[in-house]
């Protein structure tokens, strides 16, 4: 797999199984076996995740994680220059979300090399899918902030957020991170906590946040865990009555627009049609 047809080294972004070894694609097999740098979050697991997969890998490897990222991209990004190809394998899903890699993708694309990906498991589409909540618009937000000003305030800043929000959370996070969102959110806003996603034992509960805020505080829930949040209720606007409408509309003619323009304008805003709000202001 060394080089690349125009000589260049390239950059593989390898999805690993969540837990289930048999979620691996024969694509991640083949890049593990015939890569020529493997840059690991974690060189034990991925040695064992090669073991379960009867690959022998023949590359390089060297640790990526979060502390040494900095340090190691040159390094890295020299061996593309030498026309390596260079795979990333985080713990599980797919790197540089939430996990190393973005620093080199980001490192590898301004020094001209390509970049591509063998595809694999993601927690947070995973989660999205088991949650039971709308997932045609989704904002995945990864990791709330580890303290408990610094993560009500984020929430505060989401709390009107309409879209299905997803956030990764620690074990020994997730009953002050439940409290809080209930807090802020709304006690009856519906949630999912996904653990231990396609391992033996995963589980999904699902429920308001103030009931799953209650049940991670009796039996503090361990292991891997994705927070699927429902998003903010959709608020009807209400419709101003016709005094109100020709107030609008007398107070743009006021700041010099056009009869014409204004109407037009107070239609928009209101979600109505020009013709109703013309012959409304009309009437009078």
């Amino acid at each position: 797999m060394a080089g690349h047809e125009n000589g260049l080294g390239r950059v593989v972004l390898a999805g690993a199984p969540l837990g289930n070894i048999g979620d691996a694609s024969t694509r991640l097999r083949e890049v593990l076996a015939s890569a020529d740098v493997i840059a690991a979050e974690d060189t034990r697991r991925l040695n064992r995740l090669a073991r379960d997969l009867g690959v022998t890998v023949s590359g390089r490897i060297v640790s990526y994680f979060e502390g040494n990222d900095e340090r190691r991209t040159p390094e890295l990004v020299e061996a593309l220059a030498g026309g390596a190809v260079v795979a990333v394998v985080t713990d599980g899903g797919m790197p540089s979300v939430s996990d190393p890699g973005y620093r080199l993708v980001r490192a590898a694309l301004d020094a001209g090399y390509p970049v591509t990906a063998a595809p694999g498991p993601s927690a947070v589409t995973t989660a999205l899918a088991l949650s039971g909540l709308p997932s045609d618009r989704f904002a995945f937000e990864g990791f709330l902030p580890r303290t408990g000003s610094g993560r009500r305030s984020r929430l505060r800043e989401l709390a009107a957020e309409p879209r299905t929000l997803v956030f990764f959370e620690a074990p020994h996070r997730i009953v002050s991170a439940l409290a809080d969102l209930a807090a802020v959110f709304g006690a009856d806003r519906p949630a999912a906590v996904c653990r231990e996603l396609t391992k033996t034992y995963e589980e999904v509960r699902r429920g308001t946040l103030a009931e799953l805020a209650e049940w991670a505080a009796a039996g503090e829930p361990r292991g891997e865990i994705t927070l699927v949040v429902g998003g903010a209720p959709v608020v009807a606007a209400t419709v101003p009555d016709d005094e109100e409408l020709r107030a609008a509309v007398a107070e743009r003619e006021a700041e010099g627009e056009s009869r014409r323009d204004a109407i037009q304008a107070v239609a928009t805003e209101f979600g109505l049609k020009k013709r109703d709000v013309y012959n409304i202001v009309h009437s009078a």
